[in-house]
């Protein structure tokens, strides 16, 4: 079974906005044991969308189209896929329902063009929008290929593939579908795909496959069966495999669990207290700290020190040490963490000092330079780091291996 994704809106095209969009549903589809072989961005003309959902009618099963659902002229996804699959639109009295309960309990005027985001095909499941006033909708076309529209914004789209596409999607596959995530933070795509290269190779069901994040590598095995039992079954070798292989480079096998999600936990489960001085990062590491439920009984506080004055001032970091290696040092970090602890009469103190860049840098010195220092109960352990990408990517990256640092600590603890 193949797929194809479409996206819809010259905002795309001019690099106005991210496609987020694309990179979320291949990464769904490919979980469900769906190919996708074409992936295409079309502006908001009727004659290339028309021509773009005609040439994937001919050459997949399942055609996915984002955005271009809204009330405005230049909306015409469902218009266009609708005549594309001999359809004409008829109006969906719930739909309709919803639109006029959101403009009523909102206050905001119903606009004759609005009424248009009503209208369906006479032959599609339609699917209701929680988040948002446009619907999304299967058409069934006569072939019996499935073209599938959702909203365009991915506050509407994410939650409307996963809770009403996603079961659609299992139903049409042969046989049932298991997929299981194993999250690692302490290594890259590469090395990870070179540990499990034999498996990647000799398996086709069970499928195990690496997909990159953002100072992270997950990876996913996906089974198929006659019965979800057996699929499990099939499942669990490998990941009793991978779990021999990586030990606790592993933080999670939870779909929905985060890196921070593990760390909270595991302080508090040791009831630790943690501090952090930030100096490139800004406040990002405490920031995610407290996006989790429960970081208050974990966290009473944490030191943004930018300046050396501030590293001084906050965190005692020695006068000689700033004018002789430098803020961005082993020295510094080590500092700065048991500063943190110290100040904050924190378990933990963790130190992050770098260049971000571009500014700051030297020979010796390049963009991308990172130190990051964790103190469990005086027991300081400090690693440097150079990171590549722009300003914000190490950053952030920064963040999830001061992170990573924190919970293998923790794991020796």
């Amino acid at each position: 079974m193949t797929a194809e994704i479409i996206c819809v809106g010259t905002e795309i095209l001019l690099g106005n906005i991210v496609n987020t969009n694309a990179a979320y549903l291949s990464e769904r589809l490919a979980a469900l044991g769906i190919s996708v072989f074409f992936e295409t961005t079309v502006g908001d003309n009727p004659e290339r969308l028309e021509q773009v959902v005609h040439q994937g009618l001919e050459r997949s099963d399942i055609l996915i189209l984002s955005g271009g659902l809204g009330p405005t002229k230049d909306d015409l996804t469902k218009e266009i896929a609708a005549r594309a699959c001999g359809q004409k639109l008829k109006e969906d009295k719930e739909a309709m329902r919803r639109l006029k309960e959101y403009f009523s309990s909102t206050r905001l005027p119903m606009t004759e063009n609005n009424l248009k985001q009503a209208m369906v095909p006479e032959n599609c499941t339609v699917l209701y929008n929680e988040n948002g006033t446009a619907p999304g909708m299967v058409i069934h076309e006569e072939r019996g290929k499935e073209v599938i529209l959702l909203p365009g914004p991915p506050s509407e789209l994410i939650p409307m593939f996963h809770h009403q596409v996603e079961p659609i999607l299992q139903k049409l596959r042969p046989g049932v579908l298991f997929s299981k995530v194993i999250k690692i933070d302490c290594m890259g795509e590469s090395s990870v795909e070179t540990e499990i290269l034999d498996l990647i190779e000799k398996q086709s069901n069970p499928t195990v496959a690496p997909y990159a994040k953002l100072g992270e590598v997950h990876l996913r095995v996906t089974a198929n069966a006659d019965t979800m039992e057996e699929a499990k079954e099939l499942v669990k070798p490998m990941v009793m495999e991978l779990r021999r292989r990586f030990g606790n480079k592993i933080y999670t096998e939870e779909e929905d669990i985060t890196l921070e999600e593990v760390l909270v936990e595991s302080l508090a489960e040791k009831k630790y207290t943690i501090a952090a001085a930030e100096s490139c990062t800004g406040g990002m590491f405490t920031g995610r700290l407290v996006n989790v439920p429960g970081a208050s009984d974990v966290l009473n506080e944490s030191f943004i020190t930018y300046s050396n004055e501030a590293k001084m001032k906050y965190l005692g970091v020695k006068e000689e040490t700033l004018n002789t290696v430098g803020a961005v040092s082993e020295e510094t970090a080590v500092q700065m963490a048991e500063g943190a602890a110290k100040a904050a009469d924190a378990d933990v103190g963790v130190g992050i000092t770098g260049l971000a860049g571009p500014g700051g840098a030297t020979e010796d010195k390049k963009p991308g330079l990172v130190y990051i220092g964790v103190c469990v109960h005086g027991k300081t352990k400090v690693k440097k780091y150079q990171l590549k990408g722009d300003r914000q990517k190490v950053r952030q990256v920064t963040v999830s291996r001061a992170m990573t640092m924190v919970r293998l600590a923790l794991c020796e603890e």
